[in-house]
């Protein structure tokens, strides 16, 4: 095959763990062409269901409290609509099932992704927690491969942030003191806000310290947790802590600089600036098919030219694109996600045998773990309305350009507007569990899950209080992503397999949710006696007996941190990538995202597959090196 390769490497989508690794090689002297489905998010013009006929942008992206309306931005979202049970009646028991949306048959639950310049960073809520030691140290165990050492590991972590919330820390550093093991020279920047706590806003200090005294007598363990809290001072990135299974209140770290997002596109667009004869980025750029030589050798990346392409877009385009090919003289790298990377191995000939024969498809390389382990978090919330019209932090709040806290937030980065609206968050370990496995979060707002419309409610109800269970170090590894069709436009199919659907652990997930949400109703209940909640209003208090919360969170719970479908591993044990991230059977190819994870990492997927976007490339330039010794 006659071709000129552009490039050295080629990454395929702009995500916390693409972006990272695509800027990451261009830095150190390697050319990088970049295809993103997207565009720039912040030169996109859209609404969203809260204002529908408004162009929302940059705003919806620019401020940390806006992220739901990110999530539902027309111009950036891409709706994937996803099963959680095969199961027809009992998945027909979520209220935010439906059969049909917008005239087209759907079939499922709305699972938002984002399809644009950065990916999903660009519309997460920006949380920045590590994973615990144990998450890497597995990853070493499974694989022998001492990279993953956790000691390793947080070096990538300090090589990517910029830690800007412990300034006497980044101090110390200077000094080579630095026993809290953060980053402060790197490119992603981390900042602490939380809301102004003053005695004008004294419904909302109330609340935090009526849920804090009450959550700190649940937790117990008094003397480990003061030791804890000396240590890391409530941070949760602190390593001290982070290698001790340590749980209790905490505050979170977010990827904002001067208090508005940053993620990997403001790091790509930099890197773009600095070094323009190392990284082109190809924007509205859907990657259709891997192309490989005759030797199984991945040579490059056949894509479709044009806007609003795959049909998970709010708006998908009539056109078919235009057809183009572009070539690298090293490898592949595809970093398209839980969903799309499996997607796109199986559109290129990678995958189980049986199913890619379906659909006509060339097998190229049998690997049967190819979309298989799907993971994801069981999370479910409690909603309370306060009793009062609105919280003071929200008074006159329209979640919009005209109101006072944007006011605020333009002129000096403060206010309700530069969080991401949580409040307090409590790490918990569930049953006889040694390492936290429960998060619980309370934001201000009504949320009940993922349905389309669901950003309505942040503007409708400003005296609500949320808490959120996230289960984290889920059992179930039954769910998968098969694909619709052999056309790269449509989406794939996703079903999780939720609870006794997945993989059997005697309901020990459901049960440490359960768990979750009584733990949340205990610390809430002297709000409800000291008159500041009105009522639970979500599920209700008719939800009540231990079997009435277990079919309450079988019924609704969600989740949005789609894992672990191209797994690291033993291709006879389901593995699709060994650990240095390259496909089994290929050469020239890697997946860089958060399908590699044997097991779904942490509490949050963002922070993980950063690092892991540094320790791919610390890998691939490695690797490069010793083949030109």
């Amino acid at each position: 095959m006659d071709h000129i390769a552009e490039a050295e490497y080629i990454v395929v989508g702009s995500g916390a763990g693409g972006g990272t690794v695509a800027t990451r090689l261009a830095e150190s002297g390697r050319t990088v062409i970049l295809l993103e489905a997207g565009a720039d998010p912040r030169l996109e013009q859209g609404g969203d269901p809260a204002y529908p006929d408004s162009d929302r942008l940059p705003s919806t992206y620019d401020v940390p409290c806006f992220h739901p309306f990110a999530s539902e931005n027309e111009a950036l979202r891409w709706d994937f609509f996803v099963r959680h049970y095969r199961n027809q009646q009992q998945q027909e028991r979520d209220p935010k099932y439906g059969r049909d949306y917008a005239g087209a048959p759907v079939d499922g639950v709305l699972y938002p992704r984002a399809g644009t310049l950065g990916g999903c960073t660009a519309h997460n809520a920006m949380i920045f927690v590590y994973p615990a030691d144990e998450d890497w140290a597995a990853i070493e165990t499974l694989t022998g491969d001492h990279g993953w050492n956790p000691k390793q590991m947080r070096r990538y972590f300090q090589r990517l942030e910029k830690c800007r919330y412990l300034p006497l820390h980044r101090f110390a550093a200077y000094f080579g003191f630095n026993p809290s093991r953060h980053g402060f020279r790197g490119w992603l920047q981390t900042e602490k806000a939380i809301p102004m706590l003053s005695l004008s806003n004294r419904d909302l200090l109330d609340t935090i310290l009526t849920s804090a005294r009450n959550a700190n007598q649940e937790l117990g363990h008094f003397a480990h947790r003061l030791r804890w809290f000396f240590q890391g001072m409530l941070d949760p990135n602190d390593d001290r802590t982070c290698g001790e299974d340590a749980f209790g209140i905490r505050y979170l770290p977010l990827t904002t600089h001067q208090h508005a997002r940053t993620g990997t596109r403001e790091r790509v667009l930099d890197i773009q600036r600095r070094y323009p004869d190392r990284l082109r980025v190809e924007l509205n750029a859907l990657a259709t098919r891997i192309i490989f030589d005759d030797s199984n050798r991945a040579i490059g990346v056949e894509y479709s030219k044009g806007a609003r392409l795959y049909r998970a877009h709010a708006s998908p385009s009539e056109s078919e694109g235009e057809l183009r090919r572009v070539f690298a003289s090293h490898e592949v790298i595809l970093s398209g996600g839980a969903f799309n990377t499996p997607q796109l191995l199986m559109l290129s000939g990678i995958g189980p045998r049986e199913h890619l024969e379906n659909f006509g498809i060339p097998l190229r390389n049998h690997l049967h773990g190819v979309g298989k382990n799907l993971q994801d978090r069981y999370e479910i919330s409690i909603v309370y309305r306060m009793n009062f019209p609105a919280w003071h932090i929200l008074q006159d709040a329209r979640f919009d350009t005209t109101d006072p806290q944007f006011a605020q937030w333009e002129r000096c980065r403060g206010g309700a507007y530069a969080t991401n609206g949580s409040v307090l968050a409590v790490f918990r370990r569930s049953g006889n569990r040694v390492a936290p496995d429960l998060f619980c979060v309370a934001f201000l707002g009504s949320f009940k899950g993922y349905a389309p419309g669901y950003s309505r409610s942040f503007v409708t109800d400003t005296n609500c209080l949320t808490w959120a269970v996230l289960k984290a170090h889920t059992d179930n590894r039954a769910g998968h992503v098969s694909l619709r069709s052999p056309d790269p436009r449509d989406t794939p199919l996703i079903n999780f397999a939720y609870f006794e659907e997945g993989t059997s652990d005697n309901d020990q997930d459901l049960d440490a949710v359960v768990e979750g949400v009584q733990f949340v109703r205990r610390i809430s209940s002297s709000l409800i006696t000291k008159g500041l909640i009105e009522k639970e209003e979500f599920p209700g208090l008719e939800v009540e007996s231990v079997d009435q919360i277990r079919q309450y969170i079988r019924d609704q719970a969600w989740g949005h941190h789609a894992s672990c479908t191209c797994p690291i591993g033993d291709p006879e044990s389901g593995g699709v990538v060994d650990s240095r991230f390259r496909v089994h059977g290929t050469r020239g190819l890697r997946l860089v995202d958060a399908s590699i994870f044997p097991r779904i990492p942490g509490f949050f997927l963002a922070c993980p597959v950063y690092v892991v976007g540094e320790k791919a490339a610390a890998d691939i330039l490695q690797d490069s090196n010793r083949s030109r010794q």
